[in-house]
C-alpha cells in the first residue's frame, strides 16, 4: 500500500496531501507544517516501515508497513511569523525576530486549509491531529489551545524554549481533551551555547509531567543526536505513536 498524492494552493500555501490507497472514512487525517519541502521524506519514511516503534504504555514496538492515514503537508509559511504564539527577540543574529503569528495562521489552517482538504477526500477522516518539528512541534501544542480541530498532537524536537509558553500551558485550558500526546528531542539538543535553547529538555519534560498530571495518554521520547538529526524519520516515528 503506498500513498495517492494531491497537490493544491490556498492563497500562499502550497498543500500536499497524500492519500493512502483505499482511504475511505475509517482513515485518520495529519496536518504536518513544514518549513520547507512536500513532506515527500515523511510520506517515504511511513511508507518504507523502517522506523522502530514507540512506547504506548506497554513496552516498545516494532511496526512495519505504511499506515492507513492521510498526511496534509502545508508549506510556503513565513517560519518565525506564522508558528510563533507571541512576538519573541531573534534568538540568533541576523535573524528576523518572532512576529506571534500563530492565532492567525491557525485561523487560517482551520477555516480555510482544512475545509479544502477535507472536499478532496474519499471520505471524512475518523478523526484529525497535528504534527510538527522545532517552531512547528510548539505551534502544535499551541493550536490546542486555540481550537478543537485536533485530537492528538505530535510535538517533535519542539522549540519548549520559546519565551513564556511554560507559563502559557500553566494558565490556559486546552479547547478539548486530546485523545494522545507526542513529544520528544535529540538526547544532544540541550547541548548548545544559547542559554534560552539549553532549557528545551528542562521545559519539555515539564510539559510531559504537567499533561501527565491531568491524566492525558503522553508518548515521551528522547532520540538519539542533536536538533538536525534525521528529522523526517522521527516525524514518521512520531505520526505511527499518534496512530497507535
Amino acid at each position: 500500500m503506498g500513498f495517492d498524492k494531491i497537490v493544491f494552493q490556498i492563497g500562499a500555501r502550497t498543500a500536499s496531501l497524500y492519500v493512502p490507497d483505499g482511504a475511505g472514512e475509517d482513515v485518520p487525517l495529519i496536518v504536518l507544517n513544514e518549513f520547507e519541502g512536500d513532506g515527500s521524506d515523511v510520506a517515504a519514511a511511513l511508507e518504507s516501515g523502517t522506523e522502530p516503534g514507540v512506547p504506548d504504555g506497554r513496552g516498545p514496538e516494532t511496526r512495519t508497513g505504511c499506515p492507513r492515514v492521510s498526511l496534509l503537508v502545508v508549506s510556503r509559511l513565513d517560519w518565525n511569523a506564522d508558528l510563533s504564539p507571541w512576538p519573541a527577540p531573534a534568538v540568533f543574529r541576523g535573524e528576523d525576530p518572532f512576529a506571534g503569528g500563530a492565532d492567525a495562521y491557525r485561523e487560517e489552517l482551520t477555516e480555510q486549509i482544512l475545509p479544502e482538504t477535507l472536499r478532496r477526500l474519499p471520505g471524512m477522516p475518523a478523526w484529525t491531529g497535528i504534527a510538527g518539528y522545532s517552531l512547528a512541534g510548539l505551534f502544535a501544542l499551541h493550536s490546542l489551545y486555540g481550537t478543537d480541530a485536533f485530537s492528538r498532537a505530535a510535538s517533535v524536537s519542539g522549540s519548549l524554549w520559546y519565551p513564556g509558553f511554560d507559563e502559557f500551558i500553566a494558565s490556559h485550558e486546552m479547547k478539548r481533551r486530546p485523545e494522545r500526546l507526542y513529544l520528544s528531542l535529540g538526547d544532544k539538543e540541550a547541548k548548545v551555547r544559547d542559554p534560552l535553547m539549553r532549557t528545551v529538555r528542562e521545559r519539555t519534560e515539564e510539559a510531559v509531567s504537567r499533561y501527565r498530571s491531568q491524566s492525558l495518554f503522553v508518548c515521551w521520547e528522547l532520540n538519539p543526536g542533536n536538533h538536525f538529526r534525521e528529522p523526517d524519520k522521527r516525524v514518521a516515528r512520531a505520526i505511527r505513536a499518534l496512530l497507535a
